[in-house]
């Protein structure tokens, strides 16, 4: 897309769970390079709350009413954001739940498990099946969900690595979200649909009750990037800010 039509057409990105932290800069990152915002988000305070702070920096807006695990919600953010922008250039799937602890899995309540996936990997799936049509209709489709490192295998079998606590719901449903990452990509290969995983890296956020080293911008980078990949970019892989992570 040329300059001139950037400005009167600008991108459009739906990024969900944008009312805060990472969310957040993602949706600011995109806005501030000239995208349209969709920020997508349960809390109807929050949500606006984000969208006139995003608005006072200059980004172009709007909020999405959306809960992930609700079917009628997700169809409903579809249908708002075609009323708005008719098409959709990024979907950033960013909303998640670490499903509470503890997580030993010998003694896990069962329902942190169903609940980390419900949200974690079913909501993806369930907007981004949602949004597919309207990712379509983009010269340049991207899909970006955001996962972590202690969902590699590779990582958690590693003596030594830094994986963080044990845990039997969060960090396999990041692990299945990697699964289902490159699940799309080989069933959209040889589209212009290109999809990743990221990991933002142990950031503060309200998830881990803001005990990581990073900052929420730190942590948006990697999405924003592989939100704006150009045409000959990767799909169905897996980055930090260091590059590529191991499954």
């Amino acid at each position: 897309m040329s300059e001139t039509n950037a400005v009167n057409h600008p991108r459009v990105a739906l990024v969900t769970g944008a009312n805060k932290g990472i969310g957040y800069e993602i949706a600011a990152g995109l806005g501030a390079l000239g995208w349209s915002v969709a920020v997508g988000a349960r809390n109807e305070e929050l949500r606006e709350a984000a969208v006139d702070k995003l608005r006072a920096a200059g980004a172009d807006a709007f909020g999405v009413p959306l809960d992930v695990t609700d079917d009628a919600s997700v169809t409903a953010a579809a249908r708002l954001i075609e009323d708005r922008a008719g098409r959709l250039d990024a979907l950033v799937n960013n909303a998640a739940i670490t499903g509470g602890g503890p997580q030993e899995p010998t003694t896990v309540d069962v329902e942190r498990v169903r609940a980390a996936v419900e949200t974690n990997v079913i909501g993806v799936i369930r907007v981004t099946n949602a949004l597919l049509p309207l990712l379509r209709r983009s010269p340049s489709p991207r899909i970006v969900n955001v996962s972590s490192s202690v969902g590699s295998l590779a990582l958690q079998t590693t003596p030594g690595a830094e994986t963080g606590p044990v845990s039997v719901a969060y960090a396999p449903s990041k692990t299945f979200l990697n699964a289902v990452t490159v699940q799309y990509a080989k069933e959209l290969a040889g589209t212009n649909v290109l999809i990743n995983a990221v990991c933002p890296g142990y950031t503060a956020t309200d998830l881990n009750g803001f005990r990581g080293v990073r900052t929420p911008q730190q942590g948006a980078a990697v999405a924003i990037r592989l939100a704006t990949v150009p045409a000959d970019g990767p799909t169905g892989r897996f980055f930090d800010d260091g590059g590529e992570v191991p499954w």
